[in-house]
């Protein structure tokens, strides 16, 4: 996996940080804390950009910061996990990888990635 893929990562990962606080955040340091999950998602998510396709990009971003905020809520918060809602969440990660794996990305001399 090249750089920029592994800022998408990434930017999904403060991605559920920054949802998981928008919701439960109450004293001012974990609005602090929320604030600065987003800063880091949105510059990792806009830097990816730079170099991959955006759209592609964005879908991965989403469908795996969907994917870890729905099962984050569900470890850590008690929300109830139903086999419809990870039968969704496969779905939606099918799709997120079938994305990728179609995406046609030009790549840089010397440059390689392992997910192709």
């Amino acid at each position: 996996m090249n750089r920029q893929w592994t800022l998408v990562l990434l930017a999904a990962f403060f991605e559920v940080g920054w949802v998981i606080g928008l919701k439960h955040s109450e004293l001012w340091w974990e609005w602090v804390l929320t604030a600065g999950a987003i800063s880091v998602s949105f510059y990792a998510l806009i830097a990816a950009s730079r170099d991959l396709p955006v759209g592609t990009v964005y879908a991965v971003f989403v469908g795996l910061g969907t994917a870890g905020t729905v099962l984050s809520e569900s470890l850590f918060f008690g929300e109830p996990l139903q086999a419809g809602k990870l039968a969704l969440i496969a779905v939606l990660l099918i799709g997120v990888i079938g994305l990728k794996m179609t995406g046609h990305e030009e790549k840089k001399a010397g440059e390689t990635d392992v997910m192709d």
